[in-house]
């Protein structure tokens, strides 16, 4: 078992890999920036290791510097958390090198499905249905206006190396398609360092359903149920719920063998995410897989009691899993509210400052996970997460109440919130009975 690891990360997830840590009887170490001296993460840990200044290229991105600490703390492993580094095989690899684990697939799994393309290929040849698209990346925008001619509009023009919504562009038009094409492949390249692009046919008004899986080292592979992530906004996740309303349990059971057949052929390892659409006749395809622990991994596991951070390090350990398919069973459904530090009455603005006065929810079915507290200032230069309220019921429409008494408890003053926004979700119609997509917020939600 390991002895020491070091949490490349802050804000929550940083304390939930502390917290897994504690309750293993494993030290853990923090690492933090100049402007986070003062975030809840550093005093939980047992250790913690300022490794630079405030921007996040200069600490939480600054690779040298965090090996410099896992190496002065005699950290065993690094957990990368979501985000930063999580999904840098770079950084995989040279943690490998200095003897370090990295809790997460090997490197060359990290480059295989974080290249877009190439995941849409392995999942392919494994008979993974996907999304009708271009085979491979394409570089002009004559490949890109054929393959619309085929498929007929609208199209969508997604970065190979891509994700959270950056260098994609949705087309209707050849017109739309030229200037979509060239706008993406900049963006790509700037946010990515891959300007590679493809295109695919855009599903109108879909499911966006992912699995959570997870893969020892020993060839064992489950999946851990579904997640329901359609409520976004410009491709962001906003709430997350499972089970999903929309699937039924024979499709369900589906997805989850395709889940695995597409974690086996991507020869995965840990704890990661199969994510799919589904289109309004419910055929699903597979989009991506993300190669990391998810912000929503704590709504799955409040109906399937089981621990994703703990099952995540044992893997590293070389373990193998605590359970079998067989023995995963979800109970109740439960969903997760994504509070962050934006207003919602002005799209989603970033807001910030300092946390006057916060005083979480709690009875019973309620789970806060955070690192902010009264007189905490929120750091300008990160993501404006600030919480998660995780609300789970013995059906779907105590969990809706549930959600709506806890959101009201919630009371964060000194900066603008998204808890607004979520209750006025939770009065909707069309989301209280199960009928929102991946459109419903740009369609509906006109501020509060």
């Amino acid at each position: 078992m390991f002895k020491r690891i070091l949490i490349a990360n802050r804000g929550e997830i940083a304390v939930r890999v502390i917290r897994a840590c504690r309750e293993l009887g494993i030290e853990s170490v923090a690492v933090y920036s100049t402007v986070d001296a003062n975030s809840l993460h550093v005093s939980e840990a047992d250790t913690a290791i300022c490794i630079g200044p405030g921007p996040a290229e200069q600490s939480y991105l600054n690779i040298p510097s965090i090996i410099a600490a896992a190496e002065v703390a005699g950290a065993d492993a690094i957990h990368p958390g979501y985000g930063f580094l999580a999904e840098n095989a770079r950084f995989s690899d040279i943690c490998s090198t200095c003897g370090i684990t990295f809790i997460g697939p090997p490197p060359e799994v990290i480059d295989r499905l974080g290249d877009k393309v190439a995941a849409r290929t392995i999942m392919e040849d494994a008979g993974v249905p996907v999304i009708p698209g271009t085979r491979g990346a394409v570089t002009k925008e004559r490949q890109a206006l054929t393959f619309a001619a085929q498929a007929g509009y609208p199209v969508i023009v997604k970065a190979a190396g891509g994700g959270g919504g950056r260098g994609m562009r949705i087309c209707y038009t050849d017109k739309e398609l030229t200037q979509g094409f060239q706008t993406a492949q900049v963006e790509a390249g700037t946010y990515f360092k891959n300007p590679a692009v493809y295109v695919e046919k855009y599903i109108l008004n879909p499911r966006h359903i992912e699995f959570q899986i997870l893969a020892d080292q020993h060839g064992n592979v489950v999946h851990v149920g579904d997640r329901d992530c359609s409520i976004q906004r410009r491709h962001q996740k906003l709430v997350e719920e499972a089970p999903s309303t929309f699937i039924t349990d024979k499709t369900r059971a589906a997805m989850g063998k395709i889940a695995v057949r597409a974690t086996e052929a991507a020869a995965y390892v840990g704890a990661g995410t199969i994510e799919f659409l589904v289109d309004e006749a419910g055929k699903y395809y597979f989009i991506e897989a993300n190669t990391r622990v998810q912000v929503e991994h704590s709504v799955t596991e409040a109906v399937a009691g089981l621990d994703i951070i703990k099952e995540q390090i044992r893997i590293a350990e070389g373990e193998t899993l605590s359970v079998a398919q067989r023995d995963i069973s979800l109970f109740g459904y439960a969903m997760e509210f994504r509070i962050n530090a934006e207003d919602p009455a002005n799209d989603f603005r970033p807001t910030g400052g300092t946390v006057e006065f916060f005083n979480p929810p709690g009875g019973p079915g309620v789970r806060v996970d955070t690192h902010i507290y009264s007189g905490y200032r929120v750091p300008s230069l990160y993501d404006s997460l600030l919480a998660k309220l995780i609300v789970w019921g013995r059906d779907r429409t105590e969990t809706i109440a549930r959600g709506k008494r806890a959101l009201r408890e919630t009371l964060i003053e000194g900066m603008a919130t998204t808890i607004p926004f979520h209750l006025w979700l939770l009065d909707q119609d069309d989301f209280v009975a199960g009928r929102a997509t991946t459109n419903f917020v740009e369609q509906n939600y006109k501020g509060v």
